[in-house]
């Protein structure tokens, strides 16, 4: 009881892998929409244990705290993204500011993201700052979670970022 096929072999594979390890590794340019409504095209110079090195496309390089990035996606996908981001007004007029005692963030279940990412259900996320992405868990890690949103493209969107999660008939995804 309480274990789900699958699951475990999934953990091995891809629970220790981050996002920003394969930024560095592809040196390629993304969008990343950082706390306080900034959004930067950056690629990753440094991924260290709690902040990264980005190289700020027009200003050079800038050393941030993970904790700041909300999400982020290839460079390609800027246009496409910007017409599917919706935005919770009451969610942005909470002000919210990044958690960083992990203890205190709002977290999803591996046992609950595993079955949405197999079962292919859309998800409806929202983001510390009023975001709200929809899509499919197309894959997670212990850091972040990537949706595939509408057409297919890739939003990687970090665990720490994320203030609820819910399906399509508005039951809540969060631990209790």
């Amino acid at each position: 009881m309480g274990r789900i096929e699958g699951l475990r072999d999934y953990l091995k594979t891809a629970y220790n892998i981050s996002i920003f390890d394969q930024a560095v590794e592809t040196k390629s340019l993304w969008t990343m929409h950082l706390h306080g409504q900034r959004v930067v095209q950056a690629s990753v110079i440094e991924n260290k244990q709690y902040e990264m090195v980005l190289d700020i496309a027009g200003q050079g390089p800038e050393e941030i705290h993970k904790l700041q990035v909300k999400c982020l996606y290839p460079a390609d996908y800027t246009d496409a993204f910007a017409k599917l981001l919706k935005i919770d007004k009451k969610i942005q007029a909470l002000a919210l500011e990044p958690i960083y005692a992990p203890a205190e963030r709002y977290n999803i279940k591996n046992k609950t993201l595993f079955p949405l990412m197999k079962e292919r259900q859309v998800v409806f996320c929202t983001l510390m700052e009023g975001e709200l992405i929809r899509g499919i868990v197309a894959a997670f890690s212990r850091y972040d979670l990537t949706i595939h949103a509408k057409g297919g493209l890739p939003v990687t969107l970090l665990r720490h970022s994320i203030y609820d999660m819910r399906n399509k008939q508005g039951r809540c995804m969060l631990k209790s």
